[in-house]
């Protein structure tokens, strides 16, 4: 009889850690993005979400928003870059990297 370990079926990746955070919790505060994904959005007008598995001040957590201007920056970052270190500001009315 087989064992499981004979299938060569590698686990899935770990999903994101830590407790639920808002982003007006970490607005204007330094925090280490170790990795994110884009899915859709529960809400039709928003298209898309972007969740985040960040760090503040040693403790993980996962953040989320809709910001456009996060998610198309976040897409232009190099996968080797991460993790780093940044702080999300409210410019104009829009969450930007800085």
């Amino acid at each position: 009889m087989k064992q499981f370990k004979d299938f060569g079926i590698a686990p899935p990746e770990p999903g994101f850690a830590g407790d639920k955070i808002k982003m007006n919790r970490i607005l204007n505060r330094e925090i280490i993005i170790h990795k994110f994904k884009i899915v859709p959005s529960k809400f039709e007008s928003c298209g898309v979400r972007l969740d985040m598995q960040i760090e503040l001040n040693g403790e993980k957590h996962i953040a989320w928003c809709s910001s456009k201007a996060l998610i198309e920056t976040i897409k232009q970052i190099p996968a080797e870059a991460f993790p780093f270190k940044t702080t999300i500001v409210v410019d104009s009315e829009r969450y930007l990297f800085t």
